[in-house]
Order: C-alpha cells, then structure tokens, then sequence
C-alpha cells in the first residue's frame, strides 16, 4: 500500500522531501502536485520504475510522450542540444510555469529514450516537486493523472488520488488541490514558438 504524505507548498519539510526522495531512488513511483495537474512519476535513472510507469499508461517505453520534471533551467542543458538565444529567452520568461516545452533531445538522453528526437521539459511553479527534484539529483520523468469522469479529466483531490492509485504506486504526496488543466504544451524544435495545445499557461507574453 502506498504511503500518503502530506506536503506544505509554501515551505516543503525536508524530512518528507528525503522520505520522497528515497522511494524514487529504490525504484518506487510518486503522484505528486505541480502548478497544473497531478504528475506520476519516477527517477529518470531508473529502468524498472520507467517501464512500470509505461504498463500502467498502456504505452510503449520508447513510444511514450512522458516529460522531463527539472528543478531549473540548468537542468534542461543535460537532455536538450544547444538552444538558441531567442528560444532561451522564451524558457527564462515563461519558466518556472504551467508549460511544457518540446525541445530537440541530444545523444545523453537516458537510453531508454535514445530514439526520441524530441523532449518535453517541464519546470513546474511548485515548491514541492522542485524541491524532490532538486534533492533527487535529476530529473523526474512523469506523465499526468487522467480521471476517466469526462467533466473532470484530471484528478484534483489528493484524498481521492489516494484511494484510486493507492495500489499502483509507491507514495501519494498531498499538496493540496490541483488544478484540473493540464499544462500549455509549446514546441520550439523549429526555431519559432508553435502551440501544441493551448491549457492553463498564456502564450501573447512569450
């Protein structure tokens, strides 16, 4: 059975940040909140969790779309080729925020992902989740919770997430509600700004 924890955004408690920490490090899988919706997810590192994360989405591992969760625009050097200077002024505007940025993948991708021309990468507005990835080392890869209920595509309440995925995964972290809008998903792999797919993120500022 899953742990719960309980998390305070404002000033997330070391303690449980290492508890968290811990789990993804011996191969476990974390829902936990972001500045959009509820991420599944696990130590990029780490083989066994990734392809557990593929089964339980129904997907390929080198198929699947998942996103890479970074604490800082530091981290996105490790798994992207060179950005131009006008795609790194759209990240530094934009990040940390409610976007997803599809950007060309380079040769030090994780070799389960080595096929992949592409990456998405995240960097959420959300202490939590930053401060996990930040203790963890390296990036997160993670994939939103849908909920099957049509109105509410996304799960919000921890509490029900809890009772749902209890399970399937190795610890569910209650930062309070989420948002049940996923994240505006931007492709910059051509040079110039493309919206994939318009969520809670604007895009007339970038």
């Amino acid at each position: 059975m899953a742990q719960f924890i309980k998390i305070y955004p404002d000033n997330p408690n070391e303690k449980e940040i290492d508890r968290i920490v811990k789990i993804l490090k011996d191969g476990g899988l974390v829902i936990y909140p972001t500045d959009t919706v509820y991420g599944l997810g696990c130590d990029i590192t780490n083989t066994k969790a990734l392809e557990k994360i593929a089964r339980i989405k129904g997907v390929k591992l080198d198929k699947a779309n998942f996103s890479f969760i970074c604490s800082d625009l530091s981290n996105i050097s490790h798994y992207t080729r060179q950005i131009d200077t006008a795609s790194f002024k759209i990240l530094k505007k934009a990040l940390p925020g409610p976007y997803t940025f599809i950007l060309p993948g380079n040769n030090d991708l994780p070799k389960e992902f080595k096929k992949k021309k592409t990456v998405g990468i995240r960097v959420p507005d959300n202490n939590i989740c930053r401060a996990i990835v930040q203790k963890l080392g390296n990036p997160i890869v993670s994939t939103s919770i849908y909920d099957e209920d049509e109105i509410l595509e996304y799960t919000t309440d921890p509490e029900l997430i809890f009772e749902k995925w209890q399970k399937l995964v190795d610890a569910v972290v209650d930062g309070g509600y989420g948002d049940n809008q996923a994240s505006t998903v931007i492709d910059l792999t051509q040079g110039e700004l493309e919206v994939l797919r318009q969520g809670k993120g604007e895009t007339e500022f970038l």
